[in-house]
């Protein structure tokens, strides 16, 4: 879901969205030995992020690096090989499925909701018949975000509530319902809200058109497996993260302060297709550089992907993809994603020629953009 607010389901800030329409810039070539990203990198921990992991994919070539630790009990540490909760870069995923789905004929970005989901999304001033699919995928529906709901945050997002309900198994139904408690943020059309309700839709929408029971199906099947993204998943009501991985570590509060608490077994169905997913950073890099250089998509449908709306002063959102202008003028794509544990970030170059994957295994410090600038600006 959200990125880097210390959890999917803390749905606080938006996600990092990115920049301009104009060609992107040239970036300039790291250090061979990648000084600036290992500077980051240990810059979070010493932050006070648990540990970091990293990879680049540039050309044929990789480089992987580690930094802190990944249990803060043995002091074992972070492996570049590490299994994470990737948390709201699933939305690349599914706004994939949903564009593959359109190349097909089986599904148009202009349908409304309602033609899929008919009279699911009413309630509070909420209306489906107005609502498209391409509105959900950028995230100018207006549909209110589940996460940040009072009744839900009290019983998901506080420490207590955390730890009372961290395997439940929700229906999506039930969470939309926290969403249609409320008024939307704005008329469908009108502005940009980021709202993980949206990709929860997206996924029953995937669900309802290909006639399969789990989305999840459909992203295996369409993206895992063609790519062989063996460390990538969509897990139902698994709570654990497949080896190797590190512990995952929590506040539980919007603060850096008070106890740390591990929380590594979750269920994390309670994002369901705005964050559910699990995967790896060399998977996260195959992933977005396949993406970008066209092996998902058609043409006409990646355009579409990459056609974007402002989100912030920099950066720009298009269709469950983030274009990110840097520091230093570059332009990077991707996404990143924020849950209970895990900060984590996925970005390639247009050409898909230099990608970047990263995870914090902690919430509530460090930043991922450091990180990235490091890499793609040498600074």
């Amino acid at each position: 879901m959200n990125r880097r607010v210390g959890t999917i389901l803390m749905a606080a800030t938006a996600v990092a969205l990115s920049a301009a329409l104009a060609g992107p810039a040239v970036a300039a070539p790291p250090t061979d030995d990648h000084d600036a990203t290992r500077q980051a990198m240990r810059a979070a921990v010493a932050d006070g992020v648990p540990g970091v992991t990293a990879r680049v994919q540039q050309g044929h070539g990789t480089w992987a690096a580690t930094a802190g630790v990944g249990n803060l009990k043995t002091g074992k540490p972070r492996s570049a090989n590490d299994h994470y909760r990737v948390a709201s870069i699933t939305k690349t995923f599914v706004a994939t499925v949903v564009l593959q789905l359109e190349a097909e004929g089986r599904l148009s970005l202009d349908d409304t909701v309602d033609k899929w989901l008919p009279g699911v999304v009413r309630g509070n001033g909420h209306d489906g018949r107005e609502v498209t699919l391409r509105q959900l995928l950028n995230h100018t529906s207006g549909i209110f975000d589940y996460l940040a709901d009072p009744g839900f945050q009290r019983t998901y997002m506080t420490a207590d509530g955390f730890m009372k309900h961290r395997f439940d198994e929700t229906d999506p139904e039930e969470l939309l319902a926290f969403a249609l408690a409320n008024e939307p943020y704005f008329a469908p059309g009108s502005s940009f809200k980021y709202s993980n309700t949206n990709y929860l839709l997206a996924a029953r929408v995937i669900e309802k058109a290909t006639g399969n029971d789990d989305y999840g199906d459909e992203i295996d099947r369409r993206i895992i497996a063609p790519l062989h993204l063996t460390s990538t998943s969509v897990p139902t009501t698994r709570v654990t993260l497949p080896r190797p991985s590190s512990r995952a570590y929590s506040k539980l509060v919007r603060t850096d302060t008070g106890p740390t608490y591990d929380v590594t077994e979750l269920n994390a169905r309670l994002a369901y297709g705005s964050g559910q997913m699990v995967s790896s950073s060399a998977d996260l890099n195959r992933f977005y550089s396949a993406l970008l250089r066209g092996r998902l998509l058609p043409p006409e449908q990646l355009k579409e992907m990459k056609t974007t709306v402002p989100s912030s002063r920099t950066n720009r959102y298009g269709l469950g993809l983030v274009d990110r202008e840097l520091d230093c003028g570059v332009h990077v794509w991707g996404h990143d994603g924020g849950i209970f544990g895990s900060n984590s970030d996925a970005v390639t170059t247009e050409d898909g020629r230099h990608s970047l994957a990263v995870n914090f295994n902690g919430d509530w410090s460090g930043s991922t953009d450091a990180v990235i600038e490091a890499e793609f600006c040498g600074t």
